[in-house]
């Protein structure tokens, strides 16, 4: 006899744009919904590709975010002042900022001072609205470029999230370490130093599921050796699907086994912050416009995390 979760994943196999119904239907308990955030970042690739500017038309783009179903948003925030404009806005749309992005160059002795202290400065603003999680990806060498970092560099690297994340737990903030795909180069020794090289209790981690996914050469097993070994950190999920290794116009059944994924967090007992990050890049399909695509990520994500989780 199949268990709830593999019914809800037959249903969205199915394509079917009502989950949450055929959930219902299929004796799938929904008292509670979890909240459910989605990235800045996919608003900006999706309304791009319609010649539309999200941060050009903030307040535009927050009304879509309300209607998409999103509770809230985890902007890129650059400095106090957007902090503050983009808080009030949210707040305007009766949307929360429960985590938010800021970059951070960690690597070189002489760039981590200033760097903290604008990270700080900017979470003491943001946590005025709400956020209790900053998400940083320590900056490349070079975006785009080839060249990894050094074994010192990593070492200075580890020691600055360490003071970074206690410093926000001293705000009663925590700070949730994410990557993208060269980290993963080398044997992934950027990867695994920001881990083992770093205090549990003041560097968590931001779960970018796809970008374990690529980095590791579109490796599910990458994933969920990555998940088994660090994944009691997990506070945060970000989730975005792929198609033959291209992202997907919406979330749903694709590349990476997202409901062995839920079921591995569920065995940890985690209930993380989740992101939707669906985005569109060179070869998605383009079927739907950015509200419509969204929409159903939002709502498909919902459901899968859903039957995991008594509510956040």
């Amino acid at each position: 006899m199949k268990n709830s979760l593999t019914v809800m994943w037959d249903a969205l196999a199915s394509g079917s744009a009502l989950l949450g119904s055929t959930a219902a239907q299929s004796g799938i308990a929904q008292k509670r919904t979890i909240h459910v955030a989605s990235n800045a970042y996919s608003w900006q690739v999706y309304l791009a590709r319609e010649g539309r500017d999200f941060q050009g038309d903030l307040a535009s783009g927050l009304r879509m975010v309300r209607e998409s179903g999103s509770d809230g948003l985890e902007p890129l925030l650059t400095s106090v002042e957007d902090a503050k404009r983009m808080g009030e806005a949210l707040r305007s749309q009766g949307l929360e900022m429960r985590s938010a992005y800021v970059n951070t160059t960690l690597h070189t002795e002489q760039a981590v001072g200033q760097s903290i202290r604008d990270v700080l400065a900017i979470a003491q603003e943001a946590r005025k609205h709400g956020t209790r999680i900053i998400v940083t990806n320590p900056v490349p060498v070079q975006w785009g470029g080839s060249e990894d970092k050094s074994d010192a560099q990593l070492r200075v690297q580890a020691d600055a999230l360490n003071t970074l994340g206690r410093e926000l737990r001293g705000l009663g903030m925590t700070l949730a370490y994410h990557n993208h795909d060269s980290e993963l180069r080398q044997a992934a020794r950027e990867l695994h130093h920001m881990m083992v090289g770093t205090d549990p209790r003041a560097v968590k981690l931001c779960l970018d599921a796809h970008w374990i996914y690529r980095g590791a050469g579109n490796s599910q097993v990458a994933l969920q050796d990555f998940v088994t070994l660090y994944g009691k950190r997990i506070i945060e999920v970000h989730v975005r699907q792929s198609s033959g290794g291209t992202w997907s116009e919406t979330f749903g059944v694709g590349d990476i086994d997202y409901a062995r994924l839920v079921a591995m967090l569920r065995g940890l007992r985690l209930r993380p912050h989740i992101v939707v990050e669906q985005a569109v890049e060179a070869g998605t399909a383009h079927t739907m416009d950015a509200l419509a695509a969204m929409r159903l990520s939002i709502e498909r994500v919902r459901t899968l995390f859903t039957v995991t989780s008594d509510g956040q």
